[in-house]
């Protein structure tokens, strides 16, 4: 297809996924673009929404499984600066939907504003952390949020003010196309009790993960008042293999990709898993990755 020329964008075609997710694993994407500008954005979801060309936006590449046969339609990567800046103003800072939700903690924690020191060690972008209300040690990103800019299918901007959005348990009402910008409202704080603090979630998070593994990712969401990975343990199945996949003896729910690794290895690995749960402790084990 053609027609992308009239846009400021540069759009190249069958773009492997795999270098750009942390799976490392997948096809292609019929069609993939990095605008530089929120200008750019626009005018490119505008065509895509003419032609009615499905749009999927990429992070960081965490929590993403792209099936072995890729991706239709046009994927957009969100990595350039004018979507990752992180800002301070008194006790309110905004956050690019592409910044690393890295970022946006220890800017805050530095900052001497605390809420989100909670969230340490997290993988991916504050738009994706938005999307499933990310969440630890017995908080979530979603209890600090002032308001939240987006754009939806069309190339339109809105803005949602905390009061019209709902956060539950992994997931919220933020289901438009693309989240451009939000604003949290944290507290005053200690920077060095907040640093200490981060510390110490960031030692306890690295001790509940796979080490030395790149191609590692937590699979499953925890089912309320339970854990994935001790539900994963109780049935044997730490350790279990299918082709290239295999869930982590040390940390079960978490999955490891071998370099001869497929997506199908993942997905029947996923589904064995969901199986040996549902038939022999009768809970259903919810997906914290997306599949595409």
């Amino acid at each position: 297809m053609t027609g992308w020329d009239n846009i400021g964008t540069p759009v190249r075609e069958n773009e492997p996924l795999a270098m750009h997710t942390w799976f490392g694993l997948g096809g292609n994407a019929e069609f993939y673009a990095q605008p530089e500008t929120q200008e750019e954005l626009i005018e490119l979801i505008k065509c895509c929404d003419e032609k009615e060309i499905p749009v999927r936006l990429l992070g960081s590449g965490a929590n993403i499984l792209v099936r072995d046969e890729g991706v239709p339609g046009m994927v957009v990567h969100l990595g350039q600066q004018a979507f990752r800046a992180v800002t301070v103003d008194g006790t309110t800072v905004t956050a690019g939907g592409g910044a690393p939700l890295s970022r946006l903690i220890t800017t805050s924690v530095y900052s001497g504003l605390a809420g989100l020191e909670m969230l340490v060690g997290i993988p991916g972008t504050v738009g994706g952390a938005l999307h499933g209300n990310t969440g630890a040690h017995g908080g979530s990103i979603g209890q600090w949020v002032a308001s939240v800019t987006v754009l939806d299918a069309h190339g339109e901007i809105h803005k949602r003010t905390g009061d019209e959005l709902q956060f539950s348990y992994r997931q919220s009402s933020l289901n438009d196309l693309v989240i451009l910008e939000a604003t949290f409202e944290l507290r005053k704080a200690d920077p060095k009790k907040l640093g200490e603090t981060m510390q110490k979630n960031w030692i306890v998070r690295k001790s509940l993960q796979p080490l030395g593994h790149q191609s590692a990712e937590r699979i499953f969401k925890d089912p309320r008042g339970q854990s994935a990975s001790q539900l994963i343990e109780n049935v044997g199945l730490g350790g279990a293999k299918i082709g290239g996949a295999v869930v982590s003896q040390q940390h079960p729910g978490f999955f490891i990709a071998e370099p001869d690794a497929t997506s199908e290895d993942v997905l029947r690995l996923i589904e064995l898993v969901q199986n040996q749960v549902r038939d022999r402790l009768e809970i259903e084990l919810e997906l914290e990755i997306e599949v595409w």
